[in-house]
C-alpha cells in the first residue's frame, strides 16, 4: 500500500487505506476488482454466496480486521461466558479499527448469529467500515437501519453460542472459501465481495479504475448501436479510440 494517514495498526498489520486509493475503490465494482486479479493469477478472491444484507447500502471498502469462529461446547459456551470481558466476539467489536472491515470465519454456520443489532450499532459508532460473514447475522432490520454496509449467506437468529465459539482475532482465516489475511483490502457490491492482497492493493485500484473508465467509452459506444466485437474487452484499436475520446473532454459522456 502507499502511504497511510492516521494509520491504525494491530501486530504490526495497517488497517487504513490512504484517501486516494479508498476513494478510486468506491467508484469500481467487486467484478472489476475480480478481473484485475485474474491477471495476476488469483482465481479465488470472490466470496461465493455471500450477499448485501441491503440491497440499498453503500459500497463497502477496508482493510480487513478478522475474527475466527468453532463450533460451541456444551461445558464452555453460555449466555453466561458471553457475556465475559474477554469474550473473544465482543472484544472484535471493540477492536476493530475505525476504517476496518470485520470479516468474521463462522465456518459456514447459520445456527448462531455472526452479530447482532447492538453489535452493528457499535461498529458504527466506532467508524467500521463494514462487516462480512460465511454465515449470518440477526436482527436483519435493525441492522439495516444502522446503515452498516453488511454481507452475510443468510439471516442466523439463534443466540452465537449455542453454535459457536470465538477462538482468535486477527489472525488469518478463511471466509466463504477464500483466504482472508489480515489487512486485505475488501471490496463489495452487489455482485458480492472481493478481496485483494494488501500488497497489490495500490495497482489493483488504479487498474481497477483505469477498467471502469474505458467501460464508460464502451458503453456510449454500445448505446449508439456499435458491435462489442472490436472494443469490449478492449483492443489496442479501441483503446486508441478511448485516448482520442479522453483527449477531447469525453464528449457525449453523459
Amino acid at each position: 500500500m502507499s502511504a497511510k494517514t492516521a494509520a491504525e495498526s494491530r501486530d504490526g498489520v495497517c488497517f487504513s487505506l490512504d484517501a486516494e486509493t479508498r476513494v478510486k475503490l468506491e467508484r469500481v465494482g467487486s467484478a472489476n476488482v475480480a478481473n484485475v486479479l485474474l491477471g495476476h493469477g488469483f482465481r479465488n478472491i470472490m466470496m461465493p454466496g455471500l450477499k448485501p444484507l441491503n440491497g440499498s447500502q453503500r459500497q463497502l471498502v477496508g482493510p480487513a480486521y478478522t475474527l475466527r469462529f468453532i463450533p460451541a461446547r456444551e461445558d464452555i459456551d453460555s449466555m453466561g461466558d458471553y457475556s465475559r470481558d474477554d469474550n473473544l466476539h465482543r472484544i472484535a467489536i471493540e477492536q476493530c479499527p475505525s476504517g476496518a472491515v470485520l470479516v468474521v470465519d463462522a465456518f459456514g454456520c447459520l445456527g448462531g448469529a455472526s452479530m447482532g443489532d447492538m453489535m452493528a450499532a457499535r461498529l458504527v459508532h466506532r467508524g467500521v467500515a463494514g462487516a462480512v460473514t460465511d454465515g449470518g447475522f440477526r436482527d436483519i432490520d435493525a441492522i439495516a437501519q444502522t446503515g452498516l454496509p453488511c454481507y452475510q449467506r443468510e439471516a442466523a437468529p439463534a443466540a452465537t453460542p449455542i453454535r459457536m465459539h470465538p477462538i482468535a482475532l486477527n489472525e488469518p482465516i478463511g471466509c466463504a472459501g477464500v483466504a482472508v489475511y489480515p489487512g486485505d483490502v475488501l471490496v463489495g457490491d452487489g455482485d458480492g465481495v472481493a478481496v485483494i492482497p494488501r500488497e497489490l492493493v495500490t495497482e489493483v485500484a488504479e487498474a481497477a479504475l483505469a477498467a471502469v473508465e474505458y467501460e464508460q467509452f464502451a458503453a456510449r459506444e454500445i448505446a449508439r448501436g456499435r458491435s462489442i466485437l472490436g472494443l469490449f474487452p478492449a483492443t489496442p484499436e479501441s483503446r486508441v479510440e478511448y485516448d482520442e475520446w479522453v483527449a477531447a473532454g469525453r464528449p457525449e459522456q453523459h
